[in-house]
């Protein structure tokens, strides 16, 4: 594979591929909605044959126009190579439990991960026909039009997203933290959709989002998103933001990036 600046076109070629492959996820999970059968992975962690249809149809794809690239996925998709290697990051179905319930807050989220840095990343929202892309040094969009953050500098001003873990004890540090926010904040929430939080903040539709429980086929897109519409995202105690660790805060601003730091630190 030839380096970025021999190919400027390249982004655009995986970013049209990635926009591509997540709409195809996205329809065939609209045409099995009402007729999944559903199972556990572990307590309340469910997976769908729509979560399977979807990745197998993703990974098809991207497989014909890539051949070479390797894939990392939440449905036992494990097919990396060496770390300078080109990977798809894919997660077919963000927000299972949303998708079972019928409650339309969940998205197909691929992103491309290239010479240990994030290329590009699109979180596809089917029931809106939302696409939110994001490719290195390009910008962010939401079906064509440029996104930039709220901008939101303060705490109490700010409203925020969070995840939670699976069936956590109330003692659980994460809902010590969702906790010690809630007062703080104008408002906190928990959606069940990493992928589309992080969009959110990229959109300027919320202010920040935080997790310590998800991994990189749940925020690899997102990340990309929120740094190319200008806002902040690291690990949750301000460190630089690693895909492949489960501690994430993205932000609107530096100074709420920096407060939050301080307050769920």
């Amino acid at each position: 594979m030839s380096g970025l600046d021999e190919q400027p076109e390249v982004l655009e070629l995986w970013l049209q591929a990635a926009a591509e492959a997540a709409r195809i996820g996205g329809r065939i999970l609209q045409e099995w909605m009402g007729r999944f059968s559903v199972r556990e992975k572990s307590r309340a962690n469910l997976v769908t044959e729509a979560d399977e249809a979807s990745q197998a149809a993703i990974v098809s794809y991207l497989s014909g126009r890539f051949p070479d690239y390797g894939f990392l996925g939440e449905e036992n998709l494990s097919q990396r190579r060496t770390p300078q290697d080109a990977f798809w990051i894919i997660d077919p179905l963000d927000g299972t439990t949303n998708y079972v319930h019928g409650f339309p807050y969940y998205a197909v989220s691929i992103a491309l991960y290239w010479q240990e840095k994030l290329q590009v990343g699109v979180i596809f929202d089917p029931t809106r026909d939302e696409m939110f892309s994001a490719s290195a040094g390009r910008g962010a969009f939401l079906n064509g039009q440029r996104l930039t953050t709220s901008g939101e500098t303060e705490v109490g001003r700010a409203m925020a997203m969070a995840s939670l873990p699976i069936a956590p004890d109330p003692e659980n540090p994460a809902v010590q933290r969702f906790l010690r926010a809630l007062p703080k904040m104008q408002a906190v929430q928990r959606t069940g959709s990493a992928a589309l939080n992080l969009a959110y903040v990229a959109a300027g539709r919320i202010d920040a989002f935080w997790s310590t429980s998800l991994h990189a086929w749940d925020v690899a897109a997102g990340v990309i998103l929120i740094q190319e519409a200008g806002g902040t995202v690291t690990g949750l105690a301000g460190e630089p933001v690693d895909i492949f660790r489960s501690s994430v805060l993205g932000a609107s601003s530096h100074p709420l990036h920096r407060d939050l730091c301080r307050l769920l630190g």
